[in-house]
């Protein structure tokens, strides 16, 4: 049941691991900037404990209704199994993806200046990076056919125009409002499904202005992110391509624990989630970093509910606390690995209560 009923409706999904921690903390920032509605439901592996499954047609509905969807994260090795015909916490995920026609996945790198010492890159490879990377989210082989005959496997990946037409759009309105260059990632000198990739993604750039595409093969990609990060500005790929390029790009920041993201579809709510996994190693111990799930909450502000005001006033929050030198475990540089910059705040190690009480006392 929500709380309030004369304000925007936002469903929370804690999941498992650390989803609890983070979102009971996010949920502090979305009370401190504004009035909302929430209704907190259960998903993934506690869905399984809960349910037998990842995913309840009665969530998925509660979803649909609300204006925006914060989850936390799914999965763990209580979950693990290797039975094609056991429930798994990401089939929730991936179920809302589908059921809730979320097709867009945003996930925007900017390194802190006050995090240049904590990316295990140099911090001159780092300077300068700011991209945007557009995945393709319902299509692929992560929801294609899978089997298994006797001793062979099949999971088969399968791409439409329309489906690549759609996603196309959404990188190319996005670099418009940016630096005006789309790289589109493929592995078209193997793939069939990328080799169509790579004619449709031509064909939806022709008699467009100001934007700028080239092509990069994903292995070339990948290596190019280590190398030159500052020369991508929006990165355009399908599903799986997307799933690994996007959590490489995210070390850039110093940690996974930093990279919000956006899942957006139709007419449909919008679901918003941290980039990080469950990390059941650390739940419990209150060292979780809520700064990606703060990040997603801004992005929830932003492109879910239209508040730019308070999404700038979140993302200047943790902006300011990272500033200061507070600094949650994951976050913490080596200084023997690469000395402290004179004007690099001396860090100070604080778990998620700390730091979600410096983000809401600068929002206050």
């Amino acid at each position: 049941m929500s709380e309030r009923k004369d304000a925007p409706l936002i469903v929370l999904l804690p999941g498992d691991g650390i989803g609890p921690e983070i979102i009971a903390a996010a949920r502090r920032v979305l009370e401190a900037v504004g009035e909302f509605a929430f209704a907190e439901h259960v998903v993934g592996g506690a869905s399984i404990d809960e349910h037998g499954t990842a995913l309840t047609d009665e969530v998925l509905d509660a979803c649909r209704e609300a204006d925006a969807v914060l989850l936390g994260a799914v999965g763990g090795p209580k979950w693990d199994s290797t039975d094609p015909d056991a429930a798994r916490p990401e089939q929730g995920l991936l179920g809302l993806r589908k059921g809730l026609g979320l097709y867009a996945n945003l996930r925007p790198v900017r390194p802190s200046a006050a995090l240049v010492d904590s990316s295990p890159l140099r911090r001159e490879r780092i300077a300068g990076t700011d991209l945007l990377v557009v995945r393709e989210l319902t299509g692929g082989i992560y929801f294609g056919e899978k089997r298994r005959d006797g001793d062979r496997a099949l999971d088969e990946c399968v791409y439409t125009v329309a489906e690549i037409e759609r996603i196309s759009e959404v990188a190319f309105e996005a670099a418009g409002r940016r630096r005006g260059k789309v790289t589109s990632v493929d592995k078209a000198n193997v793939l069939e499904t990328s080799r169509l990739w790579r004619e449709t993604v031509t064909r939806a750039a022709e008699g467009r202005e100001g934007v700028e595409l080239d092509h990069m093969l994903v292995d070339n990609a990948a290596m190019q992110l280590v190398s030159d990060p500052a020369a991508f500005d929006v990165i355009l790929t399908e599903n799986m391509f997307g799933d690994i390029l996007s959590d490489e790009a995210a070390m850039l920041t110093g940690s996974l624990g930093m990279l919000p993201s956006a899942s957006l579809g139709g007419d449909g709510p919008g679901l918003f989630e941290p980039v990080h996994g469950s990390a059941p190693d650390i739940a419990g111990k209150g060292t979780a970093n809520p700064l990606a799930t703060f990040l997603s909450v801004a992005m929830l502000l932003r492109d879910g509910l239209g508040r730019d005001d308070d999404a700038g006033a979140v993302e200047a929050a943790v902006d300011a606390v990272l500033s200061r030198g507070l600094r949650t475990p994951d976050l913490a540089w080596d200084e023997t690995r690469q000395p402290a910059l004179p004007d690099v705040p001396e860090q100070v190690e604080v778990g998620t209560e700390e730091m979600t009480a410096a983000v809401l006392a600068e929002l206050r």
